[in-house]
Formats: structure tokens, C-alpha cells, sequence
């Protein structure tokens, strides 16, 4: 049965789709594992924008509303995995069912991906119900970690295991908070930190996933979470990756990654 990771953040703008379509394509092409990718941010979804998807004939919405089955809703994005994308246009659709619907394909791959709704809603709900894990999604201010304590909050009631914090948008300043800071205040791990790059709007631009363009700090770390999220280790090459390791400390969140891959490897979700 394959994975399903739902990944949530309770404020748009920090980056959760960006991650979802980055850690598809490095779980697809750098880990060699059969990917989907499934935008159940029904409001507004977007997750198709992000590779490129304008107007799919048949969309999530679709399977949700009983007018299509899921296999047919399935697209071969041109990027090494699968994606069911969302009705720009729909009218509203029970997004409880999403669980159920997904129950017919988890054996075709190895890592499902959902990419929720930001609102603290029963869309936000839908992805929680059908997920074995959760990755959570915020910047280091105190506004949306307060939003972001709410989704967490949620996900300990409904008890979906939350596998970590992915920290987005870092410009390394003191006025932010810090992942001690974050980590006490809601209790999981920070298990990647993203600088703010121009690289992953340059790629957002292009729609094209940023692990598929060149290297930089950001996109070798969401390669890091990927191959921790499935139980492997990602091998940085060059120079610079194997002097780091003489010159610099482990940084909290690469040992929490190595937490994270340990329980993968003794089959626990988190």
C-alpha cells in the first residue's frame, strides 16, 4: 500500500504547494518511486498551475462528484510522477469522500501526496481523515505559527500522526523565530528549513518543479526530506557537501531527518 502524506499549512503563501511539487519530483527522479501528486485544495486549487495543467477535462472535483472514476482522473504530468489535479470552475463537492476514493489506487504507488486546503475547514478535514501522515508547512513568524498551531491542534484531535514541520521561507534573521522556538511551541520536529530563494520563484514561473532545475540550498534540502520521508539518505556531492561536514555542526533539522528515516526503515510512520 503506498503512503499517503497529506501536507497541510493554515495560511496561504507559505509555500505548501511549492513543497508538495517538489518533493513529487525528487521522490520520482532522484528516489526512483512511483508518485502521485492529488490537489484537494477544492476552493482554490492550483497544484496544476504549478506543472503546467490549465484546464485538465477531468479533475478531482470529477471523482468527488461521482461523474468519474479516479483512475481517469489520473495525468502523467511530463515530470517523473502522476497528478490528479482540482476544477478551477466546480460547484461544491463533499471532499470527505476523499479517503474513500483513494482507497482504489494506493497500490499503484509508492507515495501519495496530497496538497490540502489552507482553510480550517472540512476540506482542510478531507486531507487529514484520508492520510497516514501529515508534513506541516509555515514561515518563521508569529503570525502564521499561531494559524499553524490551530492545524496541529486539529490533527493531534483527529490523531493523523504529524511526521514534521517544514520550515519555508527562511532569510536567517534574528526577528525570526527560531526552530527551538517553534518546536516548543508546537511540540514536532522541524524537519527541513527552506531559505528564501529567488531559484523557487524562478521555477514557479516556469512551471516546473524546483528540484528539477539546479542545486541550490533550498531545493538539496527538500531532496534531503524526500529521501528521509521514504526511509533513504540523500548523498550531497561536490566538495563544499563533504567540508561542511568537517567545518560545521549537524543542524537540528538534519538530525531530526535522520530520526524521521530510522522509523522509516523500521516501518513506523513517524
Amino acid at each position: 500500500m503506498g503512503r499517503v502524506i497529506g501536507i497541510i499549512a493554515i495560511k496561504g503563501g507559505v509555500g505548501k504547494t511549492s513543497a508538495v511539487s517538489a518533493l513529487g519530483a525528487s521522490m520520482a527522479n532522484d528516489l526512483n518511486k512511483k508518485v502521485l501528486l492529488i490537489d484537494a485544495n477544492f476552493s482554490a486549487p492550483n497544484l496544476g498551475l504549478h506543472v503546467g495543467l490549465i484546464n485538465p477535462e477531468i479533475t478531482l472535483h470529477h471523482v468527488l462528484d461521482e461523474k468519474a472514476k479516479i483512475q481517469d482522473a489520473i495525468i502523467e504530468s511530463g515530470y517523473g510522477f502522476d497528478i490528479i489535479p482540482g476544477s478551477i470552475i466546480y460547484e461544491k463537492v463533499n471532499p470527505v469522500k476523499l479517503a474513500e476514493k483513494l482507497r482504489d489506487i494506493r497500490r499503484k504507488y509508492d507515495v501519495i501526496l496530497i496538497d490540502s486546503s489552507p482553510n480550517l475547514n472540512e476540506e482542510l478535514l478531507a486531507t487529514m481523515i484520508a492520510s497516514d501522515e501529515l508534513l506541516v508547512v509555515t514561515t518563521p513568524d508569529i503570525v502564521t505559527l499561531t494559524a499553524t498551531l490551530k492545524a496541529i491542534r486539529l490533527a493531534k484531535e483527529k490523531k493523523t500522526p504529524i511526521s514534521g514541520i517544514i520550515l519555508n521561507k527562511v532569510y536567517d534573521k534574528n526577528f525570526e523565530l527560531s526552530i527551538e522556538d517553534i518546536e516548543k511551541s508546537s511540540g514536532c520536529e522541524v524537519i527541513a528549513v527552506l531559505p528564501h530563494e529567488i531559484q523557487i520563484v524562478e521555477a514557479l514561473s516556469k512551471s516546473v518543479p524546483s528540484t528539477l532545475n539546479e542545486n541550490s540550498a533550498s531545493t538539496t534540502e527538500y531532496k534531503k526530506l524526500a529521501a528521509s520521508l521514504v526511509g533513504e539518505k540523500y548523498k550531497e556531492k561536490g566538495w563544499k557537501a563533504k567540508l561542511k561536514k568537517f567545518l560545521y555542526r549537524v543542524p537540528k533539522q538534519e538530525v531530526n531527518r535522520t530520526i524521521l528515516k530510522e522509523a522509516r526503515l523500521k516501518g513506523f510512520v513517524c
